[in-house]
């Protein structure tokens, strides 16, 4: 297996501006490739991800964690506070943060090893603007700690549209946005999460359709704004968003 994603980075870079509105630096290159390499090595310890061929891990790891976010890439100088929940091995968290230097982005999982493994390779990436918390959405969502506390909220379809709702909409702040990253998404769904938004305190800002740009696959970003506080009933306790959506 080729372990150099440096290279494709380099090969890729016309398609990376023309679709991300971007370029790299090259410190941010370097990021990318040791981040490549830090998770192929934490993979032989713990199921982080079944992409591991460069060409995968730059389209459905790299690229398709910035896409989601591309219309806050176009001001690199954004200050913006993000959690990403259920992050995993650090997807779309760690290349937002690489991306955005100083926006402050905490990487939440409920898996105490993949935490454990993040928080080690986030001096190795020079990352200076990543935390890393332990626990599950529907808790911290409880806590003023985080509650309310973020500009933006990130989830990768851990669950069905209506409990990612719940996770994430308690998180952010009034005017903040969470992004829900999905593959499929269908147009009836759109009623029943326009209610669940509504009752969390958030609309449906707009739902974005597009295509991979390699293997052209099908993705969907849904974007909630948050107009007004949540109800402290929400997060229910944990496991009932996602075995009793609303």
């Amino acid at each position: 297996m080729n372990n150099s994603l440096l290279s494709f980075l380099l090969e890729m870079e016309d398609i990376w501006q023309t679709t991300l509105n971007s370029q790299l630096t090259t410190r941010q290159k370097i990021q990318f490739q040791r981040l490549y390499e830090l998770i192929l090595q934490g993979n032989l310890k713990l199921n982080l991800t079944r992409i591991i061929e460069p060409q995968d891990f730059w389209e459905k790891h790299l690229w398709d964690s910035l896409r989601g976010v591309v219309s806050l890439l176009s001001n690199s100088h954004n200050q913006l506070s993000v959690i990403d929940i259920g992050t995993g091995g650090g997807f779309p968290g760690i290349p937002f943060a690489i991306m955005l230097p100083n926006s402050q982005v905490n990487l939440l999982d409920s898996t105490q090893k993949k935490v454990t493994f993040l928080t080690q390779i986030i001096p190795e990436l020079e990352l200076h603007n990543v935390t890393t918390t332990v626990g599950r959405a529907e808790k911290i969502g409880h806590n003023p700690k985080y509650r309310e506390q973020y500009d933006v909220a990130l989830i990768r379809a851990v669950s069905n549209t209506s409990a990612c709702i719940e996770y994430t909409l308690p998180l952010i702040k009034k005017g903040g946005l969470a992004i829900i990253y999905r593959g499929n998404w269908m147009d009836y769904e759109i009623t029943s999460v326009t209610g669940v938004a509504k009752q969390l305190g958030g609309v449906i800002a707009y739902i974005d359709k597009f295509k991979t740009p390699l293997s052209q696959g099908t993705r969907h970003c849904l974007y909630l704004k948050k107009i007004t506080k949540t109800s402290s009933k929400f997060p229910r306790p944990i496991g009932i968003p996602n075995s009793k959506p609303l």
